[in-house]
């Protein structure tokens, strides 16, 4: 049996604590929506975007993983 994973796509500041109160902790974050996270989404999986419709298309450059200040 599958697990269904929580993603969240592109959060950035305090929406990301209502979105943790609305669906829970995430499983994944991904800094934005590109063809990598996309990928990385089973069909069972719940995917919270921060802005944007939820049919969005996947922009076709990745985001970096990580920025480090």
């Amino acid at each position: 049996m599958v697990r269904r994973c929580t993603h969240f796509v592109g959060f950035r500041g305090e929406e990301y604590h209502s979105a943790v109160r609305a669906f829970g902790p995430p499983d994944f974050i991904h800094r934005g929506w590109d063809k990598r996270a996309q990928r990385e989404i089973a069909d069972c999986d719940l995917v919270v975007f921060a802005k944007g419709p939820a049919d969005q298309e996947p922009r076709n450059r990745s985001y970096d993983d990580l920025r480090e200040n």
